[in-house]
């Protein structure tokens, strides 16, 4: 489970995914849109559902990667651990993607003490960075991934500001985003 605001996904995103299931040998990476990120709700711009259209284009053709709309249909705050719960089955083996960044702000988690007993923390890191998770009894794969530089609030900034995204948002979902006419508000 890779999951994320994605707003919007863009290439770093789908790189993370696939050089994640490489690593590790995994059956397919879920990409999960937050429906309700009670850590960020002041500052997702798309709606879930777009956001969630958005991942489904961005993956589509990408052998592994499935966009998971598990968080977008449950009602209330979007929290790893109800997501992993939810995603268990008898015989499968969960792996939780996140950044080296995100890790480092884990401390900060609803019910993260149920989340370490439900999956394996996978940490991307790039050039530089580590990270652990917080806390004993984790178990943790670490992947190196190649640095790009790219972020989704300066993706919105560029939109706002009728800058060009290509190259940095897979073309498909650049054309979903101009036909819904996304990110081009205040914010």
């Amino acid at each position: 489970m890779f999951g994320g605001t994605f707003d919007p996904v863009h290439v770093a995103h789908v790189v993370v995914a696939v050089e994640v299931r490489a690593a590790l040998d995994l059956d397919r990476v879920l990409v999960v849109p937050a429906g309700d990120p009670w850590q960020k709700r002041d500052r997702v711009v798309a709606s879930a559902r777009d956001r969630l259209a958005l991942v489904e284009i961005a993956v589509e053709d990408v052998d592994g990667l499935e966009a998971s709309p598990v968080e977008v249909e449950r009602d209330g705050e979007s929290v790893t651990a109800d997501t992993l719960e939810v995603l268990a089955a008898p015989g499968r083996e969960l792996f939780l993607v996140l950044g080296a960044d995100t890790v480092a702000n884990m401390h900060t988690w609803k019910r993260l003490d149920e989340t370490r007993d439900l999956a394996t923390v996978v940490v991307v890191e790039r050039e530089g960075e580590h990270a652990d998770p917080p806390g004993e009894g984790w178990r943790v794969e670490h992947v190196a991934i190649p640095r790009l530089d790219i972020s989704s609030t300066n993706l919105r900034q560029r939109l706002r500001a009728g800058g060009p995204i290509d190259g940095q948002v897979p073309p498909a979902v650049v054309r979903a985003i101009r036909a819904r006419g996304l990110y081009t508000g205040a914010r």
